[in-house]
């Protein structure tokens, strides 16, 4: 089993305050810690109540002060949204207070709906700037910046390693052109997860932060005693990406969701779920090793779709219990700064 990590979406489940959702993110990391996993990312994601991650520098801050050890990052930062200078600053802070333990995951989504995407003041082709864009905050987090006389500070030396994100051939040729390890959002957009990892590992091209391609796929994960029980539990994650998908501005009950589940959006969820290791633990670490085959995945990263903090500490507990090999410290990518002497800071 290649190592594993966790992408937390912070949910904040009906009738939970975001405090307590937020509280659940510390004690799912240090949960985590414990266990040995590889680090845990948060997602930028706006206008959604039932997510509580819009803004990761801030709460990997928060989370990184109730642990120790483990790496924290975003999963990602959807860099249309920021100036690279701001977000360098940002992550170059959290360096300097956590060393060795910040990621910075780069995506170019908007991370939100269109509505939203106007009122973040986004011009219609910002993404498209998005290769300059992320050479602009690696030299920002570097020694020499591409803008003149325009430094980052806090940030500057730091060398935050950076990932490029993605579901599409895009990523996947612009991770392999910058030298960059590339993570495929397979648990919720798997359709050229094939393709785009193959790509990226044929074109690949190494550079100072990395001397070979680096493969990180995204998995839902739900593990149970029973089957029955986590097949349940699984229901309701698909239930609720119904809520948040087709419920902005409008409300939806559970029943509604349970409607449109039944309806062809409701199919096109479950295929946006279909990576997923469900069931017990021998059920899910057979289907998790299968599927890292099928990807090439040199790490898995866990999106724990159980609806409660109890049952996802229950997931990756069974889990990590029934595959410890996916524990074993020092795996490759646990920390980039060691491929380069130029990196060792």
């Amino acid at each position: 089993m290649v190592p594993i990590s966790v992408l937390d979406l912070a949910a904040v489940t009906p009738g939970q305050s975001v405090a307590e959702a937020l509280s659940n993110t510390v004690a799912l990391a240090q949960h985590a810690e414990r266990l040995g996993v590889t680090r845990v990312w948060y997602a930028e994601h706006h206008n959604l109540p039932s997510i509580a991650s819009a803004a990761p520098a801030v709460l990997i801050a928060h989370v990184a002060a109730h642990t120790r050890t483990i790496r924290l990052g975003a999963g990602g930062v959807m860099l249309p949204n920021h100036s690279p200078l701001t977000i360098a600053e940002q992550y170059g802070t959290l360096a300097h207070l956590h060393p060795g333990r910040i990621d910075l995951g780069l995506g170019r989504a908007p991370g939100s709906d269109q509505v939203t995407f106007r009122a973040m003041r986004r011009a219609a082709d910002s993404s498209d700037s998005f290769p300059q864009d992320v050479l602009e905050l690696q030299a920002f987090l570097g020694d020499e910046s591409r803008v003149p006389g325009v430094h980052a500070n806090p940030g500057r030396g730091t060398h935050v390693p950076l990932y490029i994100l993605g579901s599409s051939l895009f990523g996947a040729s612009l991770a392999a052109a910058l030298g960059l390890p590339y993570a495929f959002a397979s648990h919720f957009a798997p359709g050229s997860l094939e393709e785009a990892v193959t790509l990226y590992r044929r074109q690949f091209q190494p550079s100072a932060q990395l001397e070979k391609p680096y493969v990180i796929a995204g998995l839902n994960l739900v593990v149970a005693p029973t089957r029955e029980q986590a097949e349940a539990e699984f229901h309701v994650r698909k239930r609720g990406m119904v809520m948040a998908l087709f419920g902005r501005g409008r409300p939806l009950s559970e029943a509604d969701a349970e409607a449109l589940l039944r309806m062809p959006a409701g199919q096109q969820v479950a295929q946006m779920l279909s990576c997923a290791a469900v069931g017990t633990p021998e059920d899910a670490v057979a289907y998790a090793q299968t599927f890292a085959g099928r990807a090439q995945a040199d790490e898995l990263i866990m999106t724990l779709g159980s609806p409660t903090l109890e049952g996802r500490l229950r997931t990756l507990s069974l889990f990590t219990q029934a595959s410890p090999s996916a524990m074993a410290p020092g795996l490759p990518g646990t920390d980039f700064a060691r491929s380069s002497p130029a990196l060792a800071h």
